[in-house]
Parts: C-alpha cells; structure tokens; sequence
C-alpha cells in the first residue's frame, strides 16, 4: 500500500456505502471486514480496497446469503489461493439459490401480468 493511498473515516465510508457506523463496526468484529488499519489515534482508516470489498459484501446481501457465509467466504479469501475450490462451491451454492429465487419472482409475475391484464378486460377476481 503506497504512502499517499486515499484513507476514508468511517463518516466517510458510511456515507459512500449507505452502512451505518455501527455496521462497518460489527462487520469488522465477526470478521467480515478484514483488519482495517487504524491512524495513530486509533481511529479507523479504509481504504480503496475496503471499499471494493464492501460493494461485494453489498452483492452477496443482495443474494440472500447468511452472514455466517459471508463470514467464512472472507476467511477463505484472508487464508488464500489455497481456498479457491471451496470459495468457489460457497459462490455456485449462493448463485443456484439465486436462480431459484429469479424464477419463483418470474412465476410472480407472471400472474400479476396475468390479474392486470384480467383488468383491462374488465372481469377480474
């Protein structure tokens, strides 16, 4: 990491993520967030690499994946290249349960598309 790296407070990363300060703080205690350094006040200082980290965090919430495997798919990242193949099973497991999900919402749709369309006709239930 080079000397004149952008550092963002956790003011400035809450207002960048839409987390709260409280999150960025348990995010990092259960180890979801890796070490972030600290100035030497002790104050928390992020940096572009947090950032990045926590837009995938932001994804894989998105997914619907636990936090217990949003813990364990970032301890896997920390151990290292070793851990790609089981990294890699979490991800496929998250997307499969992705997919689902993509196709009960289009099934869903399908019949509010079919209730609306039922309106314009003029007989609906």
């Amino acid at each position: 990491m080079s000397l004149t790296e952008t550092r963002y407070t956790i003011g400035e990363v809450a207002a960048r993520t839409g987390l709260s300060q409280h999150t960025l703080r348990w995010y990092e205690r259960i180890g979801l967030l890796p070490h972030v350094d600290r100035s030497h006040s002790g104050q928390r200082r992020f940096s572009g690499r947090d950032l990045d980290w926590l837009a995938l965090v932001g994804k894989l919430r998105t997914t619907g994946m636990p936090v217990a495997d949003m813990v364990r798919y970032a301890e896997l990242v920390r151990a290292g290249e070793h851990t790609y193949a089981e990294r890699r099973a979490l991800l496929e497991r998250t997307r499969r349960d992705v997919l689902a999900r993509i196709e009960e919402l289009n099934g869903t749709l399908a019949v509010l598309d079919h209730k609306i369309g039922m309106y314009g006709k003029g007989s609906c239930r």
